[in-house]
Protein backbone atom coordinates (compact mmCIF):
# COMPACT_ATOMS: atom_id res chain seq x y z
CA UNK A 1 0.00 0.00 0.00
CA UNK A 2 1.36 3.29 -1.08
CA UNK A 3 0.36 6.82 1.00
CA UNK A 4 -0.12 9.78 -1.17
CA UNK A 5 -0.27 13.25 0.14
CA UNK A 6 -1.73 15.62 -1.88
CA UNK A 7 -3.95 13.77 -4.24
CA UNK A 8 -6.41 16.18 -5.17
CA UNK A 9 -4.37 17.99 -7.10
CA UNK A 10 -2.67 18.62 -10.49
CA UNK A 11 0.62 16.20 -9.71
CA UNK A 12 -1.10 14.22 -7.45
CA UNK A 13 -3.98 13.31 -9.29
CA UNK A 14 -1.45 11.74 -12.05
CA UNK A 15 0.65 10.36 -9.49
CA UNK A 16 -2.29 8.38 -7.94
CA UNK A 17 -3.24 7.34 -11.50
CA UNK A 18 0.75 6.33 -12.36
CA UNK A 19 0.36 3.99 -9.40
CA UNK A 20 -2.43 2.19 -9.93
CA UNK A 21 -1.57 1.84 -13.48
CA UNK A 22 1.56 0.07 -11.98
CA UNK A 23 -0.54 -2.42 -10.15
CA UNK A 24 -0.15 -0.38 -6.88
CA UNK A 25 -2.56 -0.23 -4.10
CA UNK A 26 -2.75 3.51 -2.66
CA UNK A 27 -4.36 4.91 0.03
CA UNK A 28 -4.76 9.27 0.16
CA UNK A 29 -5.17 11.76 2.83
CA UNK A 30 -7.68 14.33 2.15
CA UNK A 31 -8.80 17.04 4.07
CA UNK A 32 -12.55 17.94 4.74
CA UNK A 33 -12.77 20.69 2.56
CA UNK A 34 -11.13 19.22 -0.31
CA UNK A 35 -12.52 19.24 -3.77
CA UNK A 36 -12.06 15.54 -4.64
CA UNK A 37 -13.60 15.45 -8.32
CA UNK A 38 -10.11 14.60 -9.29
CA UNK A 39 -10.41 11.14 -7.34
CA UNK A 40 -13.58 10.37 -8.58
CA UNK A 41 -14.27 6.71 -9.84
CA UNK A 42 -10.43 5.88 -9.02
CA UNK A 43 -9.74 2.29 -7.00
CA UNK A 44 -8.47 3.52 -3.60
CA UNK A 45 -8.82 4.14 -0.09
CA UNK A 46 -9.39 7.87 1.38
CA UNK A 47 -8.34 8.95 5.38
CA UNK A 48 -9.20 12.52 6.20
CA UNK A 49 -5.95 14.11 7.37
CA UNK A 50 -3.78 16.64 7.08
CA UNK A 51 -0.15 16.76 6.49
CA UNK A 52 0.09 19.66 9.65
CA UNK A 53 -2.09 17.21 12.02
CA UNK A 54 1.15 16.18 13.19
CA UNK A 55 3.19 12.78 13.16
CA UNK A 56 0.92 10.48 15.59
CA UNK A 57 -2.36 11.12 13.12
CA UNK A 58 -0.12 10.68 10.11
CA UNK A 59 1.26 7.35 11.32
CA UNK A 60 -2.07 6.28 12.13
CA UNK A 61 -3.40 6.94 8.26
CA UNK A 62 -0.18 5.33 7.20
CA UNK A 63 -0.90 2.40 8.91
CA UNK A 64 0.20 -0.97 6.64
CA UNK A 65 1.75 1.34 3.94
CA UNK A 66 5.29 0.15 2.63
CA UNK A 67 5.95 3.73 1.14
CA UNK A 68 4.42 7.32 1.19
CA UNK A 69 4.61 9.68 -1.67
CA UNK A 70 4.89 13.45 -0.42
CA UNK A 71 2.84 15.81 -2.65
CA UNK A 72 0.80 18.08 -0.52
CA UNK A 73 2.54 21.67 -0.40
CA UNK A 74 1.31 25.42 -0.21
CA UNK A 75 1.95 27.15 -3.07
CA UNK A 76 2.39 30.79 -3.70
CA UNK A 77 3.84 33.62 -6.27
CA UNK A 78 4.18 36.58 -3.89
CA UNK A 79 5.49 37.63 -0.53
CA UNK A 80 2.46 37.03 1.58
CA UNK A 81 1.41 34.07 3.60
CA UNK A 82 4.74 32.82 5.29
CA UNK A 83 3.47 31.90 8.42
CA UNK A 84 1.44 29.23 6.33
CA UNK A 85 4.15 27.77 3.59
CA UNK A 86 6.62 27.41 7.11
CA UNK A 87 3.55 25.64 8.89
CA UNK A 88 2.67 23.27 5.89
CA UNK A 89 5.66 23.18 3.71
CA UNK A 90 8.53 22.62 6.51
CA UNK A 91 6.69 21.31 9.82
CA UNK A 92 4.37 19.28 7.59
CA UNK A 93 7.23 17.98 5.89
CA UNK A 94 8.86 17.80 8.92
CA UNK A 95 5.43 15.32 10.52
CA UNK A 96 5.51 13.23 7.19
CA UNK A 97 9.06 12.51 7.66
CA UNK A 98 8.59 11.31 11.62
CA UNK A 99 5.67 9.21 10.52
CA UNK A 100 7.15 7.53 8.04
CA UNK A 101 10.45 6.88 10.16
CA UNK A 102 8.48 5.48 12.40
CA UNK A 103 6.77 3.48 10.12
CA UNK A 104 10.06 1.94 8.81
CA UNK A 105 8.60 2.89 5.48
CA UNK A 106 9.81 4.43 2.29
CA UNK A 107 9.33 7.86 1.53
CA UNK A 108 9.49 10.14 -1.48
CA UNK A 109 9.15 13.92 -1.14
CA UNK A 110 7.94 16.24 -3.99
CA UNK A 111 10.11 19.19 -3.84
CA UNK A 112 10.58 21.90 -6.65
CA UNK A 113 13.41 22.90 -8.49
CA UNK A 114 12.62 26.37 -6.40
CA UNK A 115 14.31 24.57 -4.12
CA UNK A 116 17.63 24.70 -5.58
CA UNK A 117 20.32 27.21 -6.94
CA UNK A 118 20.96 28.51 -9.80
CA UNK A 119 24.05 28.97 -12.09
CA UNK A 120 24.91 31.77 -14.10
CA UNK A 121 26.50 29.80 -17.38
CA UNK A 122 25.29 26.38 -17.49
CA UNK A 123 21.73 24.72 -16.10
CA UNK A 124 22.08 23.55 -12.69
CA UNK A 125 21.89 20.19 -11.37
CA UNK A 126 21.03 18.63 -7.86
CA UNK A 127 24.11 19.37 -6.12
CA UNK A 128 23.74 23.38 -6.81
CA UNK A 129 23.06 24.28 -3.13
CA UNK A 130 19.67 26.91 -3.06
CA UNK A 131 20.90 30.40 -3.57
CA UNK A 132 17.27 32.34 -3.76
CA UNK A 133 17.30 34.01 -0.06
CA UNK A 134 17.27 37.54 -1.91
CA UNK A 135 13.88 37.25 -3.41
CA UNK A 136 12.60 36.81 -0.08
CA UNK A 137 10.06 34.01 -2.15
CA UNK A 138 8.26 32.29 0.97
CA UNK A 139 7.28 29.28 -1.41
CA UNK A 140 11.06 28.75 -2.60
CA UNK A 141 12.80 29.34 0.88
CA UNK A 142 10.01 27.04 2.77
CA UNK A 143 10.63 24.12 -0.15
CA UNK A 144 14.55 24.56 0.07
CA UNK A 145 13.69 24.57 4.45
CA UNK A 146 12.07 21.29 3.70
CA UNK A 147 14.73 19.94 1.86
CA UNK A 148 17.31 20.38 5.11
CA UNK A 149 14.65 18.59 7.20
CA UNK A 150 14.23 15.58 4.77
CA UNK A 151 18.25 15.28 4.57
CA UNK A 152 18.18 15.49 8.67
CA UNK A 153 15.64 12.61 8.73
CA UNK A 154 18.22 10.88 6.09
CA UNK A 155 21.61 11.41 8.26
CA UNK A 156 19.23 9.41 10.80
CA UNK A 157 18.56 6.92 8.74
CA UNK A 158 14.86 7.24 6.88
CA UNK A 159 14.76 5.51 3.77
CA UNK A 160 13.56 9.28 1.64
CA UNK A 161 13.93 10.37 -1.86
CA UNK A 162 12.99 13.93 -3.32
CA UNK A 163 12.29 14.68 -6.30
CA UNK A 164 12.22 18.49 -7.94
CA UNK A 165 9.85 19.02 -10.54
CA UNK A 166 9.40 21.55 -13.15
CA UNK A 167 6.91 23.91 -14.43
CA UNK A 168 3.73 21.09 -15.14
CA UNK A 169 1.05 21.41 -17.44
CA UNK A 170 -1.51 18.57 -18.27
CA UNK A 171 -5.00 16.79 -17.17
CA UNK A 172 -6.34 16.79 -13.95
CA UNK A 173 -5.24 20.37 -12.86
CA UNK A 174 -9.09 20.71 -11.02
CA UNK A 175 -8.20 24.27 -9.00
CA UNK A 176 -6.33 24.64 -11.71
CA UNK A 177 -2.68 25.83 -10.80
CA UNK A 178 0.06 25.70 -13.17
CA UNK A 179 -2.73 25.47 -15.95
CA UNK A 180 -3.55 29.04 -15.52
CA UNK A 181 -0.73 30.00 -18.06
CA UNK A 182 -2.87 27.75 -20.50
CA UNK A 183 -6.17 29.58 -19.94
CA UNK A 184 -4.86 33.33 -19.65
CA UNK A 185 -3.18 32.81 -22.97
CA UNK A 186 -6.60 31.08 -24.21
CA UNK A 187 -8.68 33.98 -22.88
CA UNK A 188 -6.68 36.63 -24.23
CA UNK A 189 -5.04 37.99 -20.98
CA UNK A 190 -1.37 37.01 -21.83
CA UNK A 191 -0.49 39.35 -24.54
CA UNK A 192 3.25 40.60 -23.52
CA UNK A 193 5.30 38.06 -22.44
CA UNK A 194 8.11 38.45 -19.44
CA UNK A 195 11.73 38.25 -20.76
CA UNK A 196 12.58 35.14 -18.51
CA UNK A 197 12.81 31.21 -19.07
CA UNK A 198 11.41 28.37 -17.37
CA UNK A 199 11.28 24.53 -17.70
CA UNK A 200 7.86 22.87 -18.83
CA UNK A 201 7.09 19.49 -18.41
CA UNK A 202 4.12 17.02 -18.84
CA UNK A 203 2.92 16.62 -15.53
CA UNK A 204 2.64 12.82 -16.49
CA UNK A 205 6.30 12.44 -17.06
CA UNK A 206 6.78 13.61 -13.54
CA UNK A 207 4.16 11.30 -11.91
CA UNK A 208 5.68 7.93 -13.87
CA UNK A 209 9.31 9.07 -12.72
CA UNK A 210 8.12 9.28 -8.68
CA UNK A 211 6.97 5.78 -9.36
CA UNK A 212 10.15 4.77 -10.51
CA UNK A 213 11.88 6.94 -8.24
CA UNK A 214 10.15 4.86 -5.46
CA UNK A 215 11.31 1.72 -6.60
CA UNK A 216 14.35 2.46 -7.98
CA UNK A 217 15.99 5.54 -6.44
CA UNK A 218 19.16 5.30 -3.71
CA UNK A 219 18.04 6.27 -0.40
CA UNK A 220 18.80 9.94 0.22
CA UNK A 221 19.14 11.01 -3.54
CA UNK A 222 17.57 13.86 -5.78
CA UNK A 223 15.80 13.92 -9.09
CA UNK A 224 15.02 16.96 -11.23
CA UNK A 225 12.09 15.88 -13.42
CA UNK A 226 11.92 18.81 -16.05
CA UNK A 227 10.64 18.96 -19.87
CA UNK A 228 11.69 21.29 -22.51
CA UNK A 229 13.12 24.72 -21.71
CA UNK A 230 11.43 27.51 -22.90
CA UNK A 231 11.62 31.49 -22.68
CA UNK A 232 7.65 32.66 -21.85
CA UNK A 233 7.31 34.45 -25.20
CA UNK A 234 7.52 31.08 -27.13
CA UNK A 235 5.99 29.12 -24.55
CA UNK A 236 2.79 31.24 -24.82
CA UNK A 237 2.92 31.31 -28.85
CA UNK A 238 2.90 27.47 -28.49
CA UNK A 239 -0.13 27.67 -26.51
CA UNK A 240 -1.91 29.94 -28.53
CA UNK A 241 -1.38 28.16 -31.51
CA UNK A 242 -2.55 24.85 -29.83
CA UNK A 243 -5.47 26.65 -28.62
CA UNK A 244 -6.43 28.47 -30.91
CA UNK A 245 -6.15 31.37 -29.36
CA UNK A 246 -4.12 34.97 -30.74
CA UNK A 247 -0.51 34.83 -29.72
CA UNK A 248 1.29 36.95 -27.34
CA UNK A 249 2.46 40.27 -29.63
CA UNK A 250 5.84 40.62 -27.64
CA UNK A 251 8.15 40.28 -24.48
CA UNK A 252 8.23 42.86 -22.24
CA UNK A 253 11.38 44.55 -21.14
CA UNK A 254 12.77 43.42 -17.82
CA UNK A 255 13.13 46.56 -16.72
CA UNK A 256 9.24 47.21 -16.99
CA UNK A 257 8.38 43.98 -15.63
CA UNK A 258 10.25 44.51 -12.48
CA UNK A 259 8.23 48.09 -12.00
CA UNK A 260 5.45 47.02 -12.32
CA UNK A 261 6.05 44.19 -10.20
CA UNK A 262 7.30 47.22 -7.30
CA UNK A 263 3.99 48.73 -7.79
CA UNK A 264 2.24 45.04 -7.36
CA UNK A 265 4.32 45.30 -4.05
CA UNK A 266 3.36 48.93 -3.21
CA UNK A 267 -0.40 47.47 -3.57
CA UNK A 268 0.14 45.14 -1.48
CA UNK A 269 2.00 46.96 1.35
CA UNK A 270 -1.58 49.76 1.04
CA UNK A 271 -4.01 47.07 0.58
CA UNK A 272 -2.85 43.81 1.97
CA UNK A 273 -4.07 42.12 -0.59
CA UNK A 274 -1.09 40.96 -3.31
CA UNK A 275 -1.46 40.77 -7.11
CA UNK A 276 -0.75 38.20 -9.76
CA UNK A 277 2.20 40.56 -10.92
CA UNK A 278 4.24 41.31 -7.65
CA UNK A 279 7.95 41.69 -6.55
CA UNK A 280 8.33 37.55 -6.45
CA UNK A 281 6.50 36.77 -9.66
CA UNK A 282 8.13 39.94 -11.70
CA UNK A 283 11.38 37.91 -10.49
CA UNK A 284 10.52 34.79 -11.78
CA UNK A 285 9.17 36.28 -15.07
CA UNK A 286 12.69 37.96 -15.66
CA UNK A 287 15.20 35.25 -14.56
CA UNK A 288 17.55 34.14 -17.44
CA UNK A 289 19.35 31.23 -15.16
CA UNK A 290 16.41 29.27 -14.36
CA UNK A 291 17.45 26.45 -16.19
CA UNK A 292 17.96 22.47 -14.71
CA UNK A 293 19.33 19.13 -16.54
CA UNK A 294 17.43 16.25 -15.64
CA UNK A 295 19.94 14.52 -16.92
CA UNK A 296 20.26 12.38 -13.55
CA UNK A 297 16.85 11.48 -13.53
CA UNK A 298 16.68 10.75 -17.59
CA UNK A 299 19.96 7.94 -16.41
CA UNK A 300 18.73 6.30 -13.67
CA UNK A 301 14.92 6.69 -13.70
CA UNK A 302 14.25 6.53 -17.01
CA UNK A 303 12.59 9.79 -17.33
CA UNK A 304 10.41 10.63 -20.42
CA UNK A 305 10.10 13.87 -21.85
CA UNK A 306 7.01 14.05 -23.81
CA UNK A 307 6.22 16.81 -26.56
CA UNK A 308 4.94 19.67 -24.74
CA UNK A 309 2.38 19.98 -26.99
CA UNK A 310 0.90 16.88 -26.33
CA UNK A 311 0.55 18.06 -22.33
CA UNK A 312 -0.96 21.37 -23.42
CA UNK A 313 -3.17 19.76 -26.35
CA UNK A 314 -4.38 17.30 -23.00
CA UNK A 315 -4.50 19.91 -20.63
CA UNK A 316 -6.69 22.37 -22.61
CA UNK A 317 -9.47 19.47 -23.87
CA UNK A 318 -9.64 18.79 -19.78
CA UNK A 319 -10.15 22.23 -19.24
CA UNK A 320 -12.89 22.17 -21.79
CA UNK A 321 -14.39 18.93 -21.06
CA UNK A 322 -14.54 20.21 -17.32
CA UNK A 323 -15.91 23.93 -17.61
CA UNK A 324 -13.39 25.18 -17.06
CA UNK A 325 -12.22 26.62 -20.43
Amino acid sequence: MVFVTGATGLLGANVVRALLAAGRDVRVGVRARSDTSALTDLALERVNVDVTDGPAALGAAFADCTAVVHVAAAVTAGRLGREQLVRVNVEGTRSICAATADRGARLVVVSSVAALGRLPDRPADETVPYNNHAMHDPYSDTKAQADEVVAQFVSNGLDAVTVYPTYMFGPWDVRPSSGAMILAVAQGRARLAPPGINDFVDVRDVARSIVSALDKAPRGRGYILGGEELRYFDAWTRIARIVGARPPIGTAPAALVRTVGAFGGLFTRLTGREPDVNPVSAAYGTLEDYRFTSARALAELGHAQTDLDKAIADAWQWFRDHGKA
